[in-house]
């Protein structure tokens, strides 16, 4: 019963991720505008800018969680690059197992 439940506030559609990013903005401005006046100056407008920047992030990753093409990527920085291991640490590793029992050897082959 308590899933059923939980299943009415799953976010599916880009509209209701906007509807939802759209209170997150109206309650992030009202408070900031409570920030500006209990703190008068600088401090005041930099939470106020706190409040709304929280707005942006959260509402770039409801947008993107709904997304349509949720598997792809569009941008090439999204896909991991693959893992290149420097030549040094590979004929280290290849050495290691040639030369397992002997460490002397191994020193002198790492270091000829």
């Amino acid at each position: 019963m308590l899933r059923r439940f939980a299943r009415l506030f799953v976010i599916k559609t880009r509209f209701e991720a906007m509807a939802v990013i759209y209170a997150l903005a109206v309650g992030a401005v009202t408070r900031g505008a409570h920030y500006l006046t209990q703190y008068p100056g600088a401090f005041g407008y930099l939470m106020f800018a706190a409040c709304t920047g929280a707005v942006f992030m959260a509402g770039a990753v409801l947008l993107e969680r709904t997304r349509k093409d949720n598997r792809q990527r569009r941008r090439s920085t999204d896909r991991a690059a693959p893992r290149v291991r420097p030549r040094s640490s590979v004929r280290r590793q290849r050495l290691q197992s040639r030369f397992r029992g002997d460490p002397q050897r191994f020193r002198k082959a790492l270091h000829p």
